[in-house]
């Protein structure tokens, strides 16, 4: 594209000078011809006035007075009646401007003058002529190249953003040039470029989050299989082989929330559920995983409250808080359930290390973690609680205390249904 413009610029240059330059040659010559002969005819009258001065008082008319009226800077061929003609100066040779005058006492007087003058004042003003032009070539040739690196430079970065787009480095350069259309083309590419991250990252979280959240039910529901595998009691099969539906149920919830969430994660379907049940489900999934750990679960505080919000997403939430309390915490874990005002309020404890102090602010964000994990599980339980309308904090470093803040209905009689405070 350089070659082009500067080849473009130049060529119209140079149309322009061939145009206008020969034109103005033509004129030159033809003014510097038109004052050579109206020299020569000057001279020529003025020598035929002098002639006629001299006659008149009967003076004579010699070459040396005729050359010095000259000056013997050009040729003259004279002819007086009664006198021998005679010549002044140098005969030129060649092609010559000439003016013949005839005076009033019959004299007859020729001026001439080599052309040479002419094909010189001709030459000079060729020079001038090709050397302007030359200037303004070289001029030409040192915009077009400015020209062209201006515009071809910004298309050259513009292509790269755009190689750098495709190849999934989405971030802007917001860089401008200068040049409107240019930067319209970059603005485009610079929100294109906003747009592609924000989307990339809504899949990377929309990845990470699903292979966290999903862990969990498919862990529970292999635990079912697994139970149903090794016995053969027909009760025990069908006991396991509910609570493994129940599983799948749950699994494709937190499926479909996570599709939810991944196009709007302030879409939520909270409900007015029962606290207590959700609780106790989470204690008897967790419970053979603690076992097996040498650990225990237990649950206090006050029962029978109703709570608004997704029973799958406060699940989820305590799923999350538990298996934390598994994974970094020790001893005895404890569920507490207790009101704060119009909340309901779930607590998660344990009698380990706790929260490191430099984590303490942070903990909530993403791959934020204390130990080898993947720090999304408290993350995503946070924008889980958030999307219900509740809240999720760390009231208590040492031991560590997880509080879920759920909005809360007052139960009435069995046929009344509940209110929200």
């Amino acid at each position: 594209m350089r070659r082009r413009l500067i080849n473009s610029t130049l060529a119209v240059v140079l149309v322009v000078i061939a145009v206008f330059g020969v034109s103005l040659v033509l004129v030159e010559t033809r003014t510097i011809a038109d004052t050579a002969q109206q020299s020569v005819d000057a001279e020529a009258v003025q020598l035929v006035s002098f002639l006629d001065g001299k006659l008149i008082a009967n003076q004579p008319v010699t070459v040396q007075v005729v050359e010095e009226q000259l000056g013997g800077e050009r040729y003259a061929s004279i002819r007086i009646p009664g006198q021998p003609p005679f010549e002044v100066g140098k005969k030129p040779s060649g092609r010559v401007i000439t003016k013949t005058e005839i005076g009033e006492h019959g004299e007859v007087v020729t001026v001439e003058e080599s052309y040479f003058e002419v094909y010189r004042e001709v030459g000079r003003t060729l020079a001038i002529t090709g050397g302007v032009a030359l200037l303004a070539v070289i001029a030409a040739v040192v915009l077009a190249v400015r020209q062209a690196n201006r515009l071809a430079s910004p298309l050259t970065d513009l292509a790269e953003t755009a190689e750098r787009l495709g190849s999934g480095d989405p971030r802007p350069r917001h860089k401008r040039y200068g040049v409107p259309e240019l930067d319209r083309v970059a603005d485009v590419l610079d929100a294109s470029a906003e747009r592609i991250a924000r989307m990339l990252t809504a899949e990377r979280r929309l990845a990470a989050d699903a292979s966290h959240q999903l862990r969990t039910p498919l862990t529970a529901l292999s635990m079912r299989l697994e139970e149903i595998s090794a016995t053969d009691d027909p009760e025990t099969v069908k006991e396991e082989a509910n609570i493994a539906l129940t599983q799948v149920e749950r699994l494709t919830d937190v499926v479909q929330r996570l599709l939810t969430n991944a196009r709007d994660p302030r879409t939520g379907s909270a409900i007015v559920f029962d606290l207590d049940e959700v609780v106790k489900q989470q204690i008897e999934e967790w419970r053979p995983a603690y076992r097996s750990a040498g650990r225990a679960v237990v649950r206090s505080g006050k029962q029978g409250m109703c709570a608004v919000g997704t029973p799958g997403a406060v699940a989820q939430v305590l799923a999350a808080l538990i298996e934390n309390s598994l994974m970094h915490g020790g001893g005895t874990v404890a569920i507490r359930t207790r009101v704060v005002g119009n909340q309901a309020v779930i607590e998660v404890t344990d009698e380990g290390p706790g929260v490191p102090a430099d984590l303490g602010a942070r903990i909530f964000e993403r791959a934020i973690s204390g130990r080898n994990s993947t720090g999304i599980g408290l993350a995503v339980a946070r924008d889980l609680a958030e999307a219900d309308g509740g809240r999720l904090e760390l009231l208590q470093l040492h031991p560590p205390v997880f509080a879920l803040f759920l909005s809360r209905v007052a139960r009435k009689r069995k046929d009344e249904p509940p209110t929200v405070r």
